[in-house]
């Protein structure tokens, strides 16, 4: 089976910082026209915290306010950092911003919460990235921000980040592993393993390596179901009969560098810790 899901670590979200836009006019004599102040434009802070949800990360900006990190927050900013001049005349919505934005945040995302590829893909972490309001680009804003958000894009809430995130995901942390509770993985409710599920994301597989050309959906889809087959059983020691599940990623996702799938497997709860 297929499980539809965006991959969350790649160009999927945007959000921006509010701009503050100062506007002033003058005449003389009354026969002067109102000619608009330069629009002052703030870079976000870095390190900030905020409350966001799933909702907010799927909106092209955001001026949700900054909360003290020692407080309830779910997401934190961990890059703030502004375009190439070779960007300067691209369009709000160039793809290639959303290329860029990856080569500079996930390699950080990977460099603050530890752990290697396989866990991050398979963990309750994901980040999304940030950009201006669209006035403020046609302005000359050409900074972005990425945050680390508690969730990816089938949450429905976000959990709340503890106050250090720096290598969290190096021991691989039930907490923060993701499972799911159903009969059925298509619609089974994720839940971090610590919890009762009845799934968990064991393993994940490689389909291809950097420069490769995407094999297309169908051979996506099957090279991710052969392998899984064989990944689970080996990860669940061989059994006489088992299920399994898996989640494979489309072009998309391909295009800015994800060549993994995870493996699913069906477990009572307390299944052995993925290797």
């Amino acid at each position: 089976m297929r499980e539809s899901r965006r991959w969350p670590r790649a160009v999927l979200a945007v959000a921006a910082l509010t701009l503050l836009a100062l506007l002033s006019a003058c005449s003389r004599g009354g026969d002067a026209a109102e000619e608009p102040a330069p629009v002052v434009i703030e870079q976000p802070e870095d390190e900030a915290c905020h409350l966001l949800d799933p909702s907010d990360a799927e909106q092209s900006s955001n001026d949700d306010d900054v909360v003290d990190c020692t407080e309830e927050h779910t997401a934190r900013t961990f890059v703030v950092d502004t375009f190439p001049a070779v960007f300067a005349d691209a369009a709000y919505d160039d793809s290639r911003l959303g290329d860029h934005v990856y080569r500079q945040c996930d390699p950080a995302f990977a460099d603050l919460v530890g752990g290697d590829e396989s866990a991050r893909l398979r963990s309750l972490l994901s980040w999304v990235w940030f950009r201006p309001q669209e006035d403020a680009w046609e302005a000359g804003a050409r900074w972005f921000r990425c945050d680390v958000v508690g969730g990816n894009d089938t949450a429905v809430d976000y959990r709340p980040l503890p106050a250090d995130l720096d290598g969290l995901l190096q021991d691989r942390p039930d907490e923060w592993m993701a499972c799911a509770a159903g009969p059925r993985l298509s619609d089974a409710v994720r839940v971090p393993c610590s919890e009762d599920h009845d799934w968990r994301a064991a393993t994940t597989i490689r389909l291809g390596r950097e420069g490769d050309d995407y094999p297309g959906d169908r051979l996506a889809e099957v090279r991710t179901r052969d392998f899984c087959r064989s990944s689970i059983s080996a990860w669940l020691n061989y059994p006489d009969s088992y299920e399994f599940g898996y989640t494979w990623f489309g072009e998309a996702e391909w295009s800015v560098g994800n060549r993994r799938s995870i493996c699913w497997a069906k477990t009572d709860g307390a299944a052995p810790p993925p290797s």
